[in-house]
């Protein structure tokens, strides 16, 4: 919750703003373990039948874009990814590509950038998460390290149209370089390069402090800001009235399970109340 003494940030005006900058509400596709994963059960085939119907749920509900990301790999490789979850990506954000017509983002966890960006590049997404873009972060995967400088240069190369959305303080980890959120967003969106930045609560799901995005917002006034967990259909109004767009999962799933199958009414709820005025 927004605390009283928070005055509302005046954000800057959305006139002039193109696709990417312009998205409001952005819906998780949450993948089952990929093959060669620990937990790995499902074919292929059946991967990427739900990947296919849920990111469609999501659009033909109202959400603006989608993100495919390999949620039930973990435990997650720290920062390359196996070959075949990079083929596996590729696969299914292809099929998620063509079967909607709105943005698809792909993030690899748990730190593959270049993975994430080779799937896009490949596969016609239109952006990509990055966890750890810019510091050093202790996590349970151990530290990682951003590696901007070589991702930056990757996408020049192959695929200079896809965006970089930039976790700031990235949920389930510690941050070792800077610890101040304001100096770590300037850094990632200044010093790294990032076009959006993404504030999230401690783990997946939790609660994202509104007050803490405002930080954000007020230190980085020139770049998309994103709320990346947390928002419920109780508290999507206030969130985007601070935040520039939120990434929605787990309150979208059945009983509120990350690990579940999407809810229809629950996306519908949802929809509806963060467009409600």
């Amino acid at each position: 919750m927004a605390s009283a003494s928070r005055k509302k940030t005046r954000r800057r005006p959305k006139v002039g703003r193109t696709g990417f900058e312009k998205l409001r509400l952005i819906g998780m596709v949450h993948l089952p373990a990929l093959p060669g994963s620990a937990n790995a059960t499902m074919s292929m085939d059946q991967i990427i039948k739900r990947a296919v119907s849920e990111a469609t749920l999501l659009v033909k509900t109202g959400f603006e874009a989608v993100v495919v990301e390999n949620f039930g790999d973990a435990p997650f490789a720290a920062e390359k990814v196996p070959s075949e979850t990079v083929a596996a990506m590729g696969i299914v954000v292809d099929h998620v590509v063509r079967a909607v017509s709105r943005p698809v983002g792909v993030n690899v966890l748990r730190n593959d950038a270049f993975a994430a960006l080779a799937v896009a590049a490949g596969a016609g997404a239109a952006f990509i998460r990055v966890n750890v873009l810019s510091g050093v972060y202790a996590t349970d995967q151990g530290f990682i390290t951003g590696r901007a400088a070589e991702l930056l240069a990757y996408r020049a190369r192959v695929a200079p149209q896809v965006k970089i959305a930039a976790d700031i303080h990235v949920k389930h980890a510690t941050p070792i370089s800077q610890p101040d959120l304001a100096l770590a967003a300037e850094e990632t969106a200044y010093r790294a390069g990032a076009d959006a930045l993404i504030v999230s609560g401690a783990a997946t799901g939790s609660p994202t402090d509104l007050d803490i995005v405002d930080k954000v917002t007020r230190a980085v006034p020139d770049r998309p800001i994103w709320i990346g967990s947390g928002v419920t259909e109780k508290t999507v109004r206030e969130s985007l009235d601070i935040a520039d767009a939120v990434v929605a999962g787990t309150c979208l799933k059945k009983g509120g399970r990350t690990t579940a199958a999407l809810d229809s009414r629950r996306t519908s709820a949802f929809v509806k109340a963060a467009k409600a005025r």
